[in-house]
């Protein structure tokens, strides 16, 4: 079985997702990585958001530039530019752009203490 690859998403556009949704990081998941030849990735978000009248759960993520692939998102520094999709009436429609980046859980050091 393909491991679930943890995802953060921070939307850039539109200016301001965040007044609407109530955050600009979403976080979630994905297993479309695990074949090379995707050239979008379906993200099932951690905790969804609303977004004109309508809860959102799912995200279609594509790279922002012709000629590039998700991949590279493993190299980038900051994170790498992508189109983000939402359904709407049975079909995806690209409404967002934003930054995505591999999410790293961090453990919390044992210090000894409660």
């Amino acid at each position: 079985m393909t491991t679930h690859l943890k995802l953060r998403i921070h939307v850039s556009e539109p200016f301001d997702f965040e007044r609407i949704a109530g955050t600009a990081e979403l976080t979630g998941w994905t297993v479309d990585h695990a074949d090379p030849d995707n050239e979008d990735w379906e993200v099932h978000l951690d905790a969804g958001f609303d977004f004109h009248d309508r809860h959102i759960g799912r995200l279609l993520v594509s790279p922002r530039y012709v000629g590039e692939h998700l991949a590279r998102m493993f190299d980038a520094i900051a994170g790498f530019p992508v189109r983000i999709a939402h359904r709407d009436d049975g079909a995806w429609h690209y409404a967002l752009t934003g930054m995505i980046s591999e999410r790293h859980e961090r453990e919390e050091p044992d210090n000894g203490t409660i």
